[in-house]
């Protein structure tokens, strides 16, 4: 009799977010910067801009985190019911971010060493082929944002899931990222070219390097507080805890409220009450705060007699 009606208790575990259309662009634009990179790698060696070399550096891990992207979004989709999971997949997509994020900030220091050491020992730069790979590069990547941006957009008119999809917008981060250091660099190889100030070609790239440590500590800042399992805001906490006390004589004993993905949090709560009733009671106080997807009540009967004095 239990077995047949089971399901009326039980909650889905699948908080992945499924966002298809963002894996599929994202492939594009990995296969759009994987060839760049190689164009600018050589054009940056061959005619000595470091500018044009970090554009290229850059662009290699960006290839790279749009992989762990690509791969983030398949085990999340393949793994979202896999019961080794306790509370599913829906973390992968922002351990694709945190780990993106490490290699924006290690291609910034790459980027600010090789800057200083071209400080100390310039190099002789072939600026009209060096300008016109530094331009293909910019129009590359601002494709590449367009293509990520009309997605996530698209998505936040329909979805606003999708709006925390951390694995997404960390490919889009490592796009501007991408965009910024092209710019950098046409700006350093025009100047040089023009008025002779050589010095600007390294100096951009140390500007750039700043720039993009700063964006990777912002995405780190958004997801490692999801993956360590960060409480949700004191606010919306102590408006749940006034929510189950001002109901009868209440009192919540323990209560542990976390993100189990980018957009979805679990709770547990236990109360100590004179007066127990069916957790399904104290679920309904709770049906407002819609950002708790799946909830625990523990409800312990206090056998001291109630204090009628007040």
């Amino acid at each position: 009799m239990h077995e047949r009606a089971l399901e009326n208790w039980q909650h889905t575990h699948n908080f992945s977010v499924n966002n298809e259309k963002g894996k599929q662009r994202t492939l594009y634009v990995l296969i759009l910067t994987a060839i760049t990179m190689v164009a600018e790698i050589i054009a940056g060696s061959i005619f000595g801009s470091m500018a044009l070399l970090a554009d290229g550096w850059h662009m290699g891990t960006h290839v790279a985190a749009f992989l762990i992207t690509i791969y983030a979004y398949h085990y999340s989709s393949k793994h979202a019911d896999n019961p080794a999971y306790t509370f599913g997949t829906g973390k992968v997509g922002v351990l694709g971010g945190f780990a993106s994020a490490i290699a924006l900030a290690v291609v910034a220091l790459v980027m600010l060493l090789e800057s200083v050491h071209r400080f100390i020992d310039p190099q002789i730069i072939q600026f009209n082929a060096a300008i016109g790979v530094a331009i293909i590069g910019l129009l590359v990547n601002i494709i590449s944002a367009f293509i990520l941006k009309d997605d996530h957009h698209h998505h936040d008119d329909h979805d606003h899931s999708h709006h925390h999809d951390h694995n997404l917008h960390a490919a889009y981060m490592h796009v501007l990222a991408d965009a910024l250091t092209s710019l950098l660099a046409i700006i350093a190889l025009v100047s040089g070219k023009y008025f002779g100030w050589h010095w600007l070609d390294p100096m951009m790239g140390i500007v750039g390097a700043i720039i993009i440590t700063r964006w990777s500590y912002g995405l780190l800042k958004q997801t490692s507080p999801i993956l360590l399992d960060g409480s949700i805001d004191e606010d919306y906490q102590l408006a749940i805890k006034n929510t189950i006390e001002n109901d009868s004589d209440n009192r919540i004993s323990d209560i542990h409220i976390w993100k189990v993905s980018s957009n979805h949090y679990a709770a547990i709560i236990s109360l100590v009450t004179h007066f127990p009733k069916p957790i399904e009671h104290y679920k309904e106080l709770l049906s407002d705060f819609h950002k708790l997807s799946h909830t625990t009540i523990e409800v312990y009967e206090c056998k001291d007699k109630p204090d009628t004095s007040h």
